[in-house]
């Protein structure tokens, strides 16, 4: 360790080989060694030993709408990413949608890297936008380092962002997968939605209703058939419908190229508890019965589902009315996503590292940023969470650095303190003390 700047040790370490106790060595904001707990450090080699606390690889969060510029009122690059760091997350990737622009162009994406820089607390990377008659800017976008392309097959509520009919999803796919990039799917279909019940009001069984499996299902199966064909590689984004899981293990079997995600709010929350006019609640596809998250547990824990990230929507507090109709559909989660998640696998005898595989280490490996995010190893990005596993905290939404302090999980319990976070070897948050910005923007590696 006679080159480290810097040495972290703690008696749990959470590695690709397992968790241990171990001294990780830091230089030039890069992992350069994990060793004995007990290894010697250099004179002059800065020291930190956060002694019982868990030290993990930062998580990286794949799925968030940071909203700017545009819709700046909901969220922005500065509080989202404050809220990430508070959280543990030192990597995430925006949604083309609901920034105005939406990233659907060149020019597009750099207007949004030119709003991000400077205002990044972690590393920020980019999906482009798979529109209907946009196939001519998907290569482009590609070369200027988006990690792949976010579609909707059903409305995506916002008009600037239509979505694609299977025609339009055909000839999209087909040019992605022509550069083997990766399409990223709201996967519901709208006939199933526009034949549903839709009734309006504050009662969360309607709300529920009008939203079906069915949707889910169907259009995951449109998916495999359009990945099958055209041997694509796809995402299905969060995914909450369990009945969809055996179509997914059957393609994957069969070799279709398909990963799936799935997020906290569907792991930790159940149909049965939303209040009536609760309408922090409402995300689409929703939340649904404790029997269909229990599925959503054993395909995590089999392999069927791939990863957990927060699909963190926000929007300002008007705009989440007690009517489930008209409500804007989404949970803002970023910064209680590990705890949210902790929580409910502790409980279920689940341990960190399978939360770290889920939240960290396949998430970065979805978007090909697994050369440097993901894990505490050599070569890697020198990002950490320092945990206290079994600290509970009540979940107060003033202590929230999300610009909107709407929550799902107000008063809520939760285990899971992060005590500090750290990026490429700088503590950037710790005990609610924030540094200036340090965050880059990530592009796709060659």
């Amino acid at each position: 360790m006679s080159d480290a700047e810097l040495v972290l040790r703690s008696t749990r370490v959470i590695t690709p080989e397992g968790t241990r106790a171990a001294s990780v060595a830091v230089s030039a904001g890069k992992i350069t060694a994990v060793l004995p707990h007990d290894a010697p450090v250099a004179e002059g080699t800065r020291l930190e030993d956060v002694g019982d606390h868990v030290l993990l690889p930062g998580l990286v969060d794949t799925h968030v709408h940071v909203n700017d510029p545009g819709r700046t009122e909901w969220e922005g690059f500065w509080t989202a990413t404050r809220a990430a760091a508070a959280g543990g997350i030192t990597t995430l990737v925006d949604m083309p949608l609901n920034s105005l622009p939406p990233t659907t162009t060149v020019d597009h994406l750099r207007t949004k890297q030119a709003v991000a820089a400077g205002k990044a607390h972690v590393d920020v990377g980019f999906w482009g936008g798979a529109l209907p008659g946009n196939a001519k800017d998907l290569r482009p976008l590609h070369e200027a380092g988006v990690l792949g392309f976010k579609a909707f097959l059903s409305p995506s509520g916002v008009d600037e962002f239509p979505h694609l009919d299977q025609d339009a999803l055909a000839r999209s796919l087909a040019e992605i997968a022509s550069f083997d990039g990766l399409l990223i799917v709201h996967a519901e279909d709208p006939h199933h939605l526009a034949a549903a019940p839709q009734h309006g009001g504050p009662r969360y069984a309607d709300f529920l209703a009008s939203r079906p499996r069915a949707a889910e299902d169907t259009a995951v199966a449109q998916v495999i058939a359009q990945a099958r064909r055209l041997h694509a590689r796809v995402h299905v984004l969060h995914l909450s419908s369990s009945d969809a899981l055996p179509l997914i293990a059957a393609a994957r079997a069969d070799g279709v190229r398909i990963t799936v995600e799935t997020c906290p709010h569907y792991l930790a929350l159940t149909a049965e508890e939303v209040p009536d006019g609760a309408s922090e609640f409402k995300c689409c596809p929703p939340i649904r019965e404790a029997a269909n998250r229990d599925l959503l547990w054993q395909a995590l824990a089999d392999g069927t589902i791939d990863c957990v990230v927060t699909d963190h929507s926000p929007s300002t507090a008007d705009l989440k009315t007690a009517d489930f109709a008209t409500a804007w559909g989404g949970i803002s989660g970023l910064q209680l996503s590990l705890a949210a998640v902790w929580t409910e696998a502790r409980r279920r005898g689940h341990d960190l590292a399978d939360v770290v595989r889920w939240m960290s280490t396949r998430t970065a490996a979805l978007v090909g940023l697994d050369a440097r995010k993901g894990a505490i190893a050599p070569g890697r990005d020198a990002d950490f969470a320092v945990l206290a596993p079994d600290a509970a905290f009540t979940v107060d939404p003033a202590r929230l650095q999300h610009r909107n302090r709407v929550t799902a999980y107000a008063g809520k319990t939760l285990y899971g303190v992060v005590q500090s976070t750290w990026l490429r070897g700088e503590r950037i948050v710790a005990d609610g003390e924030f540094t200036e910005p340090r965050g880059r923007l990530l592009s796709r590696t060659p």
